[in-house]
C-alpha cells in the first residue's frame, strides 16, 4: 500500500468516526476535502490576517485593501479574511461596513465609491480585482466573510456572484478559499450548494445558544467565534471536532487571549496582529505547504 492510499483511508476512517460522534448530525460531504483540524495540522494553528495585514507598512494601515493582502502574502501568512458586500448595480465590493462614507453599499453603484479612498490611497476594490492579487499566492488561502444583506435575496445573489468570480479567476477550490459569515441564511446556502467548502458560521454571543453541534446537524462544517465565546464554553472547540467541524477565534490581539485560544486547542486564529501570535505559537504554527 503506497503512503498516499494509507493516508486517504485513514482520513476516511477518521471522518467515519467524527459523523459518529455527531449521530445524525454531522454528514460530511464525500468532495469535502477540508478535515482540517486535527487531520490536516496536526494540532498546529493557523493564522489568519484580519481584513488583510493591514497593520504594517506594507499594507498601509488600510483593511480590506489589496495592498493588505500582498502584506498577509509576502508574510507567509495561512489566510487573509476579506469582507464583501454587493452594489446596487449588482457589483461584489470588498469593504467591512455595509456604507461607505454614509453611502450604503446595498443603494449605490460602485461608481458612486470611486472618490472614497482608503488611507493608502486604494480606493475599494472590487472582489474581482481583489482575487487578482489573492491568486498569486497559492499558499495564502482567501478567508471570504459574507456580509449579511437586506434581503435574503440579495444574500442568494452576493454568493452566486462570488462563485462566479472565483470561477473565472481560477480561484474556486476548497484549497484556496474559505467562507464564514453571521448569516445563518448564507451559511445554508453554501453548505447545500458548495458542501466542499470549509463554511464556518460566525457569531460573537458569548451567552447565546452557539453549540457547534446545531450547526452541523444543518451541514455547517465549521464555526467561527469570538474568542470571549470559546473562553466561556471551552468544550465547544471539542464538540466541533467530534463533528467533524473547523473551528477559529477572532479578533485575537492580545498575548493573554492568544495564548488562551492556543491551550484550547483552536484551529486557526484571525488577529489584527499576525505577527504577536507567530511568535507565540513559535513551532506550533501551521503553513500551508
Amino acid at each position: 500500500m503506497t503512503r498516499l492510499n494509507f493516508l486517504k483511508i485513514t482520513a476516511g476512517l477518521a471522518a467515519a468516526i467524527s459523523a459518529a460522534a455527531c449521530g445524525s448530525a454531522a454528514k460530511p460531504s464525500a468532495e469535502t476535502t477540508a478535515q482540517f483540524p486535527s487531520l490536516s495540522q496536526g494540532g498546529k494553528v493557523a493564522i489568519v490576517a484580519h481584513r488583510g495585514f493591514w497593520k504594517s507598512e506594507q499594507g498601509g494601515m488600510s483593511e480590506n485593501s489589496i495592498a493588505s493582502l500582498r502584506a498577509a502574502q509576502d508574510a507567509g501568512l495561512w489566510g487573509s479574511e476579506c469582507d464583501i458586500h454587493l452594489t446596487a448595480d449588482g457589483v461584489v465590493i470588498v469593504n467591512h461596513n455595509a456604507d461607505i462614507e454614509g453611502k450604503q453599499i446595498s443603494t449605490h453603484r460602485f461608481a458612486d465609491f470611486e472618490g472614497d479612498l482608503l488611507p493608502n490611497g486604494e480606493r475599494r476594490p472590487s472582489l474581482d480585482e481583489y482575487l487578482e492579487q489573492a491568486r498569486k499566492c497559492e499558499t495564502t488561502k482567501l478567508v471570504i466573510e459574507f456580509k449579511k444583506q437586506p434581503t435574503e435575496a440579495i444574500e442568494d445573489a452576493l454568493v452566486e456572484k462570488t462563485v462566479i468570480s472565483l470561477k473565472s479567476h481560477r480561484m474556486f477550490d476548497p484549497e484556496r478559499v474559505l467562507f464564514i459569515s453571521f448569516s445563518k441564511h448564507i451559511c445554508l446556502k453554501l453548505a447545500a450548494e458548495y458542501p466542499q467548502f470549509v463554511n464556518q458560521f460566525l457569531s460573537s454571543d458569548p451567552v447565546g445558544n452557539q453549540n457547534p453541534e446545531q450547526y452541523a446537524a444543518s451541514g455547517i462544517n465549521g464555526v467561527d467565534y469570538h474568542y470571549k465565546m470559546f473562553k466561556a464554553h471551552p468544550d465547544w472547540i471539542e464538540k466541533a471536532h467530534s463533528c467533524g467541524m473547523s473551528t477559529n477565534a477572532w479578533t485575537v490581539n492580545k498575548e493573554s487571549d492568544i495564548r488562551a485560544m492556543i491551550d484550547a486547542g483552536i484551529d486557526a486564529i484571525t488577529s489584527n496582529e499576525p505577527l504577536l501570535v507567530r511568535e507565540l505559537l513559535g513551532d506550533k504554527e501551521y503553513k500551508k505547504k
